[in-house]
């Protein structure tokens, strides 16, 4: 070991210098060491930019927490490490700001896929809701209709809204019921996933209907 605390490996090799990783890429050998003459710091190791781990923590004392949340008290960070290490479990450092540090002894692997999956799930739940437009006309034919239909089940089913507008033109505004007939005959082919939110109600020379999700 060095003065400045450097266990030093040949050219080529990562060292520790007690708060960075170094690589040495040039050095000289003095009896059994190899002595660095040009150092380039690579990024530390870690399983978590926010989180130190085991030997990653480096202040002792510490608060100790059991994985039962019960408290073990001020413990010295080689003892706290050697519990963790005798149960198969990890130590981490849970409020690095503390004085002393907090840690607790878990299984940090479960712990990290325990908060992806809750990340996950609250992802799903922060859906952001849509409003997908769909325009029909008084005389839309059959096979149209159907076609259109199946895109509303398709919005519907990604949990998006459906704004159906009935376009009039001309001489159909004579014949708004027609067009109200085959909103509420939309609404009847997909009252199995969905219910009426809106209308069907005029607005300006169109007829709207907005259709939400059950689920």
């Amino acid at each position: 070991m060095s003065k400045e605390g450097v266990i030093h490996f040949s050219p080529g090799r990562l060292f520790w210098t007690g708060r960075l990783w170094y690589l040495g890429l040039t050095g000289h050998r003095e009896a059994d060491n190899w002595y660095p003459l040009f150092l380039l710091r690579v990024r530390r190791f870690s399983i978590d930019k926010r989180t130190r781990v085991n030997r990653q923590i480096r202040i002792s004392p510490i608060r100790l927490i059991d994985e039962d949340g019960s408290q073990l008290g001020i413990t010295p960070l080689e003892e706290a490490l050697r519990i963790a290490d005798e149960r198969g479990l990890d130590l981490v450092e849970v409020a690095p700001s503390a004085k002393p540090p907090v840690c607790r002894i878990m299984d940090y692997g479960k712990f990290k896929y325990e908060e992806s999956k809750k990340a996950k799930k609250a992802s799903k739940r922060q859906h952001l809701i849509q409003i997908k437009e769909i325009k029909l006309r008084p005389k839309t034919e059959e096979h149209d209709f159907q076609f259109k239909l199946r895109h509303a089940r398709k919005f519907l089913d990604d949990r998006n809204k459906v704004k159906f507008t009935m376009i009039f033109r001309g001489r159909e505004l004579q014949h708004k019921d027609r067009g109200k007939i085959l909103l509420e005959k939309v609404a009847e082919e997909i009252k199995d996933i969905a219910f009426i939110e809106i209308g069907p109600k005029q607005e300006g020379r169109n007829m709207i209907m907005i259709i939400s999700p059950k689920h």
